[in-house]
């Protein structure tokens, strides 16, 4: 399983996977990544920032719909 592997720590590994899966834009799976990488220990202000990232490689609207995904569910108006 590639979460198991030990090139990466599980926690560089879930802000990969957000980082890819904003990019991606696949709203659905980025949803329980969010989640999981809050479970994780990983804060909001690191997700918002790697979010942020996405939109200087993968294009703002990829990135305007990811922060949009985030705040939902972070609870966030």
């Amino acid at each position: 399983m590639l979460w198991s592997r030990p090139g990466l720590a599980l926690r560089d590994r879930s802000l990969v996977t957000v980082a890819q899966l904003a990019a991606l834009g696949k709203t659905e799976e980025l949803k329980a990544h969010l989640a999981g990488a809050r479970n994780l220990g990983i804060s909001q202000e690191e997700l918002v920032e790697v979010l942020m990232q996405t939109a200087v490689y993968a294009g703002v609207p990829a990135a305007n719909e990811a922060l949009k995904t985030a705040a939902a569910v972070f609870g966030v108006e």
